[in-house]
Formats: structure tokens, C-alpha cells, sequence
């Protein structure tokens, strides 16, 4: 095959890749070599271990000032906002499909960035009929808010939602749509969901960071000490969704999600409104999560990934499906529990946001 360069990779990929874009000199998964292939004019996808990289193709991949591997980075990703959210090999399609589209076929991060204020339309699920219809959103930076409005032309909105108590996060699956959006914020101390989508990948992405840059901005200004890093760690999305059970009650299906601090279920993945919520506070004031349930709880022999959140007043307990899914909310709840206690995380309980961007993400009904 040739000695291959020490290509770019354009995202964390768990193991050694088998595929590299032979046009852009990156290193791609297999998951994201599909997407590489359905844009065949910008990238021609191999495979390292299968097709044929003669001396020449390696040598243009490796000292071509064009396709050199600082070069292609430096090109690519000249200009990427520090809000802009940087997906995983993890993620779901959307946002890996519109971040290499971004890159390599709309040249996004050439330039310097654009202005973060966002208006259009997307199909919002009706809290009571549960049907998907057109609404007019806006986004502003200037007044710090997101509304929306039931008509086109009203002049009022519907609901007008403080940049401040707002989470977004990717859920294609619970919404049925591959571009569905899920926004939470607060109203009356109160979660709130709105599920949205639209038939473009590119417009729910760009409403997407759009929020995630005014949050950005306006952070900034509430902490301006803090540097670029911390605020933008506070911006990705924390969603993670358990059985609960009271200590004499048999376990019922549930489902919950985790947004920061606020563990949150439903009794439909789609409701508005939790039935109801519990802060999982810091370890410092009396919270903690262990593995497994106390002896004695009904049930205890026959549910095997169980787990309890300790809080000041009194005992949570839940239990998993798999080890897998058990292991992965201790280790969120953890994370949040043990959170650092910076400037920017003491906002965080108020927003709605996670303290750092490697919280991992959990769809499940547990």
C-alpha cells in the first residue's frame, strides 16, 4: 500500500480508522465514510487496508502545500467558533453529517464567523395532540431570548424564553425525526420540553449553535473573568435518560433525564412537564450516587443493576436493564455530583447546562 502520511482526523475515533478520504487527507470511521461518499465531489474514500495508494497519491497526501495534513487543518478549520459544538464518532448523523459538510463542502471555518441571531420556521409537537406543526421562531442575540409564535404575522409571542434557563440537545430517536431537537428551560421553576425538527440537517444545526453562541455571549458578559474555555465547556448538551422505585413499592417503568442537576422523569418520553424532579446537589452538601440498593428493598434479587442517590432528606432508588446503562448514570450522576466548583458551574443549576463537555449522553428507556 505505500507509507500512508499521518493524516488529519476529523473526529475522536475510538479505534484505528480503515478508511481516509484520498481528496481531503483525513483519517474517517466507518460510520462517517458514508457521508464522505455521499459528497463524491469533494472526497473520494479508501480503504487503507483494501484499495491500492500508489507513491505518487502518498506523496501528494504528505507534501502537497494544498493537502499536507497541518495544512488541510489549518484550512478547514481556520475559523471554527468556540461555541460551535465539535461532534464525536458518538453523535448522532445529523450533527457528523453537517460538520463535515460544513468543513469540507460549504467551507464554513474559512471565514470569520457570522452573526449568531436565527429566524425560520420548524415543526414543533403540540403539548396535547401531540402533532408536529410549522411555528415561527426567533432567536436574538440583542435581547438575549428565544420566542416563538403561532402565526406567521402575530406580532406576539406565544412564549418568550430567557437565553439563561435554556438546554438544547439532539434527540432523533425519542422524536421520531433524525433532525428532531429537544429544548428544555424553566417556567415556574419548572422543566419545560419542546420537541422541534426541520427537514433540512444544515437549519436545525445552525439553530442549534445558534443558541449555544448567544448563551456563549451571554456568558461572557455575566463572567467576564472566566476564560474562553470554561464557558464554552459549560455549552454542550447534557441529556441523559432509569426504573425508580419507592423503597416499598415494586419498580415501575420510567423515564428519566438528567439535565445538569435537575434528574428529571416522565412518564412519557414526549410530555411537557416531569411528574417530577430532584436536584442532585454536591458532595460537600450531603449528596452522593452508590452503586446497587440498600438490603431489604423489594425486589432487590431479582433487579441486578440498581443504583441510589443519596440526597440530605432521604433515599432514590433506581435500576438499570444492563450493567451497561447502570454504569453509565453512576458515572454521570458522579460527574455532576463531584462538579468543580467554579464561577461559570454556579450558573449552571439556573441554565440548565453541564459543567464540562465530556459528560457522556444516554438515550434509554429504562
Amino acid at each position: 500500500h505505500g507509507n500512508l502520511p499521518l493524516l488529519v482526523t476529523p473526529f475522536f475515533i475510538p479505534s484505528d480508522p480503515d478508511w481516509a478520504s484520498s481528496t481531503l487527507g483525513v483519517f474517517i470511521c466507518l460510520s462517517c465514510s458514508g457521508i464522505h461518499r455521499n459528497i463524491p465531489s469533494i472526497s473520494k474514500v479508501k480503504s487503507l487496508k483494501m484499495d491500492h495508494w500508489d507513491d505518487a497519491q502518498v506523496q501528494v497526501r504528505s507534501l502537497s502545500p494544498l493537502h499536507g495534513n497541518a495544512v488541510t487543518k489549518a484550512t478547514y478549520e481556520a475559523h471554527i467558533p468556540i461555541y460551535y459544538y465539535q461532534p464525536t464518532y458518538n453523535d448522532c448523523q445529523v450533527l457528523r453529517e453537517q460538520w463535515i459538510r460544513a468543513k469540507y463542502e460549504r467551507k464554513e471555518f474559512t471565514e470569520g464567523e457570522t452573526s449568531p441571531s436565527q429566524e425560520g420556521i420548524l415543526w414543533k409537537r403540540g403539548r396535547d395532540n401531540g402533532q408536529f406543526l410549522p411555528r415561527k421562531f426567533l432567536l436574538s442575540e440583542r435581547e438575549g431570548c428565544l420566542k416563538y409564535f403561532t402565526k406567521q404575522d402575530a406580532k406576539e409571542p406565544k412564549i418568550n424564553i430567557k437565553i439563561d434557563v435554556i438546554n438544547a440537545t439532539f434527540q432523533p430517536v425519542k422524536i421520531g425525526n433524525p433532525n428532531g431537537l429537544q429544548i428544555t428551560y424553566l417556567k415556574d421553576n419548572k422543566t419545560r420540553n419542546i420537541f422541534v425538527y426541520h427537514e433540512s440537517g444544515k437549519e436545525v444545526v445552525d439553530w442549534y449553535n445558534a443558541i449555544r453562541s448567544v448563551q456563549f455571549h451571554y456568558l461572557k458578559v455575566a463572567f467576564p473573568i472566566a476564560s474562553d474555555n470554561e464557558v464554552s465547556q459549560a455549552l454542550s448538551p447534557y441529556i441523559c435518560h432509569l426504573f425508580r422505585s419507592q423503597q416499598r413499592e415494586a419498580f415501575k417503568k420510567r423515564w428519566f433525564t438528567l439535565d445538569h442537576r435537575r434528574l428529571m422523569y416522565f412518564k412519557d418520553p414526549l410530555d411537557a412537564f416531569a411528574k417530577g424532579e430532584v436536584f442532585v446537589g454536591s458532595r460537600e452538601n450531603g449528596y452522593s450516587v452508590q452503586k446497587g440498593l440498600p438490603l431489604g428493598t423489594q425486589g432487590n434479587f431479582s433487579w441486578h443493576y440498581g443504583l441510589t442517590i443519596v440526597t440530605p432528606d432521604r433515599e432514590y432508588l433506581f435500576t438499570c436493564e444492563t450493567e451497561t446503562d447502570q454504569l453509565d448514570w453512576i458515572e454521570s450522576l458522579k460527574r455532576c455530583n463531584l462538579t468543580a466548583k467554579c464561577e461559570v458551574c454556579f450558573l449552571l443549576p439556573c441554565m440548565g447546562l453541564k459543567a464540562s463537555s465530556d459528560h457522556i449522553c444516554v438515550e434509554t428507556f429504562l
